[in-house]
């Protein structure tokens, strides 16, 4: 057993015990990277607080997985060294499963190289080699191929774990072993679960973070209620996740507080102007910045790399990122409330008026939906344990994903702020022409 000999204070969880063979990762250079890297990009331009990092977040997250670990596969019910082997390789996952992301978090993806230039194992790249690259294959990359990689091995070899095992609980599907199997069973799916599913640490740990420093309430749900009533489930010969049925009232406000979390903070319509900016930049301009394919030298950019460049740029969008000036927020409409495709015209007859105007426009699409995980692997289930010890799927058993099967789409029109006044006036018009007025109503616009 790993001894504990740090205990790190965190503003959500506490105290969060560090083991002995787990420091000398966290102190890895590529680890702490992440302390420059925040977790919502841009959203602190709307929500000032909101300016943690991915560090702070991975570090919660792995204490949460092991809380989780803890109440699924307690003491006694493997060997202790089987266990102690789940249990770290899943820390390490859950420690190590950000680590591959760019500057600004996902805002800066769209740089990223095509994956076959990472020179990362075939076995882990899912889907086309063709494909752009995404933070996902860098963490790989880290976790398998680089200067980590030797620390990794030298610290859990005592364990027997590699750092393929780490990638293994990482991947949603790829080239899996039998490394997680004992006693007949199979305990990967539980494990993958954990780390990313309908009820995994990741999000355990960022809606909580999240919501207590943007300082909004939508984040919270009851952590220790839903933690305590897992259970793990034997379908076949795999060991799945289950929820407890008097445990889910607070697995759906789990749910609900994603949802909400996605519509009022991390699709707020600053963050996502600036992002949208960003991407503006990148296309109107090649000064330089890019995302290199070399993992070291990926591995030594941060935030602050990418704010030096953006300020010694004078391309216009790089100044009004700097400055904070963005476009100005014209028009927004949910598209689930409307009928056909009457907010897309609504929008197209609004960009030809500014158009002719010769004002610019910059057009959003958002989307914030329930669930993006149960549909996605049936051989993966989240199961509700009832009173008389019946197994039921999730989908099957909660009616949220019913009643929420259609997502929040958010569609938006942002004008240069020169320009605002005369935007807003062609915006009334239109409406006062009742065009689109039927069904999509006098909104006013958040500006």
């Amino acid at each position: 057993m790993d001894p504990i000999i740090l205990h790190i204070r965190d503003p959500i969880h506490g105290t969060i015990p560090i083991h002995k063979t787990e420091i000398p990762l966290i102190d890895h250079p590529h680890f702490q990277r992440l302390r420059n890297i925040k977790q919502l990009g841009f959203a602190d331009l709307a929500f000032p607080g909101a300016t943690h990092s991915r560090y702070s977040h991975s570090l919660g997250a792995m204490h949460v997985a092991t809380r989780l670990f803890d109440r699924l596969i307690p003491v006694g019910s493997v060997p202790s060294r089987v266990r102690d082997r789940f249990r770290k390789t899943l820390r390490l996952a859950v420690l190590f499963h950000d680590i591959g992301h760019a500057p600004l978090s996902h805002t800066t993806e769209i740089l990223m190289p095509q994956v076959s230039t990472l020179g990362l194992d075939p076995r882990y790249i899912v889907g086309s080699q063709d494909r752009q690259a995404t933070h996902e294959d860098y963490t790989f990359k880290l976790i398998l191929d680089s200067a980590l990689t030797m620390e990794i091995t030298k610290q859990v070899a005592s364990f027997d774990i590699q750092p393929p095992d780490i990638v293994e609980l990482l991947l949603g599907n790829g080239p899996f072993t039998h490394r997680f199997r004992h006693g007949g069973k199979d305990y990967a799916p539980i494990l993958r679960q954990i780390v990313s599913s309908e009820c995994d640490a990741d999000r355990m740990d960022y809606l909580q973070r999240d919501s207590f420093y943007a300082g909004v309430n939508y984040g919270r749900f009851d952590a220790d209620w839903l933690i305590d009533n897992v259970v793990a489930v034997e379908h076949g010969a795999a060991i799945h996740l289950g929820i407890h049925e008097r445990a889910m009232f607070s697995f759906e406000d789990f749910l609900l507080s994603r949802y909400h979390m996605f519509s009022t903070v991390y699709l707020h319509h600053t963050p996502v102007i600036f992002e949208e900016m960003l991407r503006a930049y990148f296309q109107d301009t090649d000064d330089g910045f890019t995302l290199p394919s070399d993992i070291e030298s990926y591995a030594a950019l941060d935030d602050i790399h990418l704010w030096h460049h953006l300020r010694s740029s004078e391309n216009k969008w790089a100044q009004f990122i700097v400055h904070r000036q963005p476009y100005h927020l014209l028009d927004e409409r949910n598209e689930a409330q409307f009928v056909g495709q009457q907010a897309h015209g609504f929008h197209a007859r609004l960009r030809e008026e500014l158009a002719s105007a010769d004002i610019d426009t910059i057009q959003t699409r958002s989307k914030s939906e329930l669930s993006k995980y149960f549909k996605r692997d049936t051989n993966v289930q989240l199961f509700v344990v009832t009173t008389t010890d019946e197994h039921i799927p999730i989908e099957n058993y909660s009616a949220l994903y019913e009643r929420y099967q259609t997502p929040a789409l958010f569609n938006r029109i942002f004008v240069p702020k020169a320009h605002r006044a005369r935007a807003r006036m062609i915006w009334k018009n239109l409406l006062a022409n009742n065009v689109g007025r039927k069904s999509l109503g006098d909104q006013r616009p958040q500006i």
